[in-house]
């Protein structure tokens, strides 16, 4: 079963424009869970522009289900994480001022770093996935590394579904594969959607966790967020 984790970053967006603590992060997370969410991702940036740390600390205690917190492992970063203890870290190379994640780790260049990272995390008991690109090459990397995981950055696959979705998928179902074949979980997760969504799945059955936060928020604006979680559950029967 793939399991569908919720990245509330765009909440915490929308309550940081206002000030105050409306929308309440830590009610909506609790939502998402009653409303079949198997999983909650965020993304605690340097400058908390949305997720702040402290929202971190107070979800952990919340959350029934998986907890999932991605980031760039800076000293910050890796002290948060080693703190609140969740169940998977994702580790995204972001720069502090990207508006987004916009490629994943080449995970033979920076082999030292993640390997070291990736140490520090499993001691702590903590399952460790890579945001890659659909490259088998930083699939391989990523499990010699250490990886539990890793996570194939989808936004390609996404911009170019309507125009050929054979085309788009074909690299990720090759860096699926090779992940299958060294033994790594799998998840996904960027620009996926209600149009794209299905179809990757159905093509990718055995990724384990796909990760969706800004499609989600979107959609729920018109759907309201108990049927649009619903709607994305469907796309993963």
């Amino acid at each position: 079963m793939t399991r569908l984790s919720v990245n509330i970053n765009k909440v915490a967006t929308i309550r940081n424009a206002r000030g105050g603590n409306n929308p309440n992060v830590l009610k909506v997370a609790e939502a998402c869970e009653q409303f079949g969410a198997q999983g909650i991702t965020v993304h605690p940036r340097p400058d908390e522009r949305h997720i702040r740390y402290q929202d971190v600390r107070e979800l952990k205690p919340l959350i029934k289900t998986e907890f999932n917190i991605e980031g760039n492992p800076i000293d910050s970063f890796v002290k948060l994480v080693l703190e609140v203890i969740p169940k998977q870290v994702t580790l995204v190379p972001d720069a502090h001022d990207q508006i987004t994640s916009n490629h994943g780790w080449n995970t033979i260049e920076h082999r030292a770093f993640l390997t070291d990272i990736c140490k520090t995390f499993k001691d702590a008991g903590i399952r460790t996935s890579i945001f890659v690109d659909p490259n088998p090459k930083m699939v391989e990397g990523a499990k010699a590394c250490g990886a539990d995981r890793v996570e194939l950055y989808t936004e390609p696959y996404a911009s170019n579904y309507a125009a050929n979705r054979e085309t788009a998928i074909a690299p990720f179902i090759a860096a699926a594969e090779e992940a299958r074949k060294v033994g790594l979980g799998l998840n996904a997760g960027h620009d996926l959607s209600l149009e794209n969504l299905h179809y990757y799945h159905q093509m990718i059955p055995w990724t384990d966790e796909v990760s969706i936060g800004h499609a989600i928020i979107c959609d729920a604006l018109f759907m309201g967020l108990q049927t649009t979680i619903q709607k994305y559950l469907e796309q993963l029967k």
